[in-house]
This record gives C-alpha cells, sequence and structure tokens, in this order.
C-alpha cells in the first residue's frame, strides 16, 4: 500500500463509512438487550431535556431486561414518560428508584422487517464507500504530479480499498442478520 495523501484520505473516509453502518446497526434491536436501545432517548430534567445516557446509568442485568438508574430519584417518572413517548415498544416498569424495561418477546415478522433495516443501512453504507471511490478517482486525475503508471497503481489500490470496504460491510450485515434470527 503507498502512503499517497489521496489514498490516505480515502481510507479514512471508508473506515468512517463502515463504523457508520456499525452505529447505525447497533440500534437495531435483536430481542437482546442493550444499553443503546435507550440510551438516547430524550428525557425532560432540570428544565432542558438531555439524553438518558447523561442523567442515568443503564445496565442489562439479563438478556431480555434493561435496568434504569436515575443518578436522581426525582427523575424516574420523567424517564419512564420518555420511554413511553419515544415509541420503541417498550413499557417501563417503574421499581422504587429504579425502572425496568422487560424487552417483548419478537415475533419472525419483526425480525424480518429489522433485517430489510439492516440491509438498507448497508447499502448506505455501501454507496458512501462507493461515493468515497468516485473521489478518489477524481483526485487522482487531476494529480499532475503523478505518472501514468502510478496513478494506474493508485487506482487499483483505491479499487482494493473499496473491495475490502464493502466486503466488511457485508460481513457486518450477515453477522447481524445472524443475530436477528437466532432465537
Amino acid at each position: 500500500m503507498s502512503n499517497h495523501p489521496i489514498l490516505g484520505d480515502a481510507k479514512a473516509r471508508m473506515q468512517k463509512a463502515i463504523e457508520h453502518t456499525l452505529h447505525e446497526f447497533s440500534a437495531i434491536h435483536t430481542g437482546k438487550a442493550t444499553p443503546t436501545m435507550v440510551e438516547t432517548i430524550l428525557v425532560e430534567a432540570y428544565g432542558t431535556t438531555q439524553p438518558l445516557k447523561s442523567c442515568a446509568a443503564i445496565s442489562t442485568p439479563d438478556a431480555r431486561m434493561i435496568q434504569i438508574q436515575p443518578w436522581d430519584v426525582t427523575l424516574v417518572q420523567p424517564i419512564a414518560k420518555a420511554i413511553q413517548q419515544a415509541n420503541l415498544g417498550f413499557n417501563p416498569i417503574i421499581d422504587g428508584k429504579a425502572l425496568r424495561i422487560p424487552l417483548p418477546e419478537m415475533s419472525r415478522e419483526r425480525r424480518q422487517e429489522f433485517a430489510k433495516v439492516a440491509h438498507k443501512l448497508a447499502e448506505e453504507g455501501r454507496v458512501q464507500v462507493r461515493n468515497v471511490r468516485r473521489d478518489t478517482m477524481d483526485a487522482l486525475k487531476k494529480d499532475a504530479a503523478l505518472s501514468e503508471d502510478e496513478r494506474k497503481r493508485h487506482e487499483k489500490e483505491a479499487q482494493t480499498l473499496t473491495d475490502n470496504a464493502i466486503k466488511e460491510i457485508n460481513q457486518h450485515l450477515e453477522h447481524k442478520e445472524k443475530e436477528l434470527f437466532a432465537v
């Protein structure tokens, strides 16, 4: 791999596309409880709105339960309200100074819906990667300092980066689908 700045930039941007896709995947819930399912829910607290993760500890005591421990006990009600308003299909149970969210069992249809969403997100990631390749190819063509051979070699490397990034996104998609359909 040569260390041409255009290729370095392309590699970094493709990595960002992969990471973004993975982050989006983490929001798709698989029936297994994770803190990411609720941490960005906005809660009315102290006259402002803030993400749940900044006003409570979020844990998963088991695969079907999310537990929320507010830093301030007066936030139990506002957090319960915010979770219901987020419309995620969760029904929080207030348990003294904490909240518990039992996760509903996922139907086959729901799993298939989530798989479709995952495919859409993966395609968006692949499109981002291909856009980076296009920009890279354009930048290489405009680089007057490159000889024809160097340009061709760099274009080949850009294509290899693209192929690897798309392959990585596809592997993550496959993994997410396995996770979704594991019962």
